[in-house]
């Protein structure tokens, strides 16, 4: 089906979208603004032009150690997540599985779940058997809610490609383990990458989870809450937030940009 171009579209539509979009991004734009204005308060008109709050981002010690706190959960959650996302997808591709659309519905289960009540129940859960809340439990609930978003950017990316390839790599003499990393693996780089890059976002943001799951040392989204309740915090966290943006909008669209390529372009 050919897609309509934006101008082609009826006018009440293309004012919805603006609306819309505007709606969503416009506050966002509003946050490296504020984070250069030469005042406390977020409030126009500015007062003038200051790199004073990013140097002040910087200088923060405290910042830093949360912001590796951030890193060391992420990088482990994407890996993990990504493993698990392809290995779900490789099953639910190139095996036929009874059930395989109920599976598929399960993978969504955690997305649904309100992470306010999953955090509670993660919460009890932990306290249950015993496990002291850390950063490692943190990355547990993290894993359990970036492995549908894996399995969905790997699931369509195995589905495209075709699966008479591995069957001739069979067919010449490779076991499945060498035909998986020297046929499949190759082919789904990209979507690997895609996933690795989102679920690794989606961890180093997450904020619901970690305030119900982390111990004494807090993540970054945590540690930027925490500021929130000082005024004269405040610019420096606008500053904190912009390169938070940024960071994400970039990794976001190279994620993006990874998942679309096709699969024959990474033959």
């Amino acid at each position: 089906m050919s897609q309509k171009s934006f101008k082609s579209t009826p006018g009440w539509l293309r004012n919805y979208t603006i609306i819309y979009l505007v709606f969503i991004y416009l506050p966002v734009f509003l946050l490296p603004i504020f984070s250069f204005n030469d005042a406390i308060y977020v409030a126009f008109p500015m007062k003038g032009f200051t790199l004073k709050w990013w140097a002040e981002m910087i200088g923060q010690t405290s910042m830093l150690k949360a912001l590796w706190h951030s890193f060391i959960v992420a990088v482990p959650v994407c890996i993990i997540s990504t493993t698990l996302g392809m290995l779900s997808a490789k099953a639910l591709t190139s095996y036929k599985l009874r059930g395989a659309k109920i599976l598929s519905g399960l993978f969504t289960l955690p997305l649904v779940i309100p992470f306010m009540i999953l955090g509670i129940a993660l919460l009890i859960a932990f306290n249950k058997y015993g496990i002291q809340l850390s950063l490692f439990t943190v990355a547990m609930g993290h894993i359990l809610i970036c492995v549908p978003f894996s399995f969905f950017v790997l699931f369509s990316r195995m589905e495209n490609f075709d699966h008479s390839i591995e069957e001739a790599s069979r067919d010449l003499g490779e076991t499945s383990w060498m035909t998986f990393w020297r046929v499949t693996f190759p082919i789904s780089l990209p979507g690997i990458a895609a996933s690795l890059l989102l679920t690794f976002t989606i961890s180093f943001d997450e904020f619901l989870l970690a305030f119900f799951l982390t111990g004494n040392d807090s993540t970054l989204p945590i540690f930027i809450w925490s500021q929130l309740r000082f005024p004269a915090k405040l610019p420096a966290v606008l500053a904190l937030g912009s390169a938070i943006l940024i960071m994400t909008f970039i990794i976001v669209t190279v994620a993006e940009r990874l998942r679309r390529q096709s699969p024959a372009s990474s033959n």
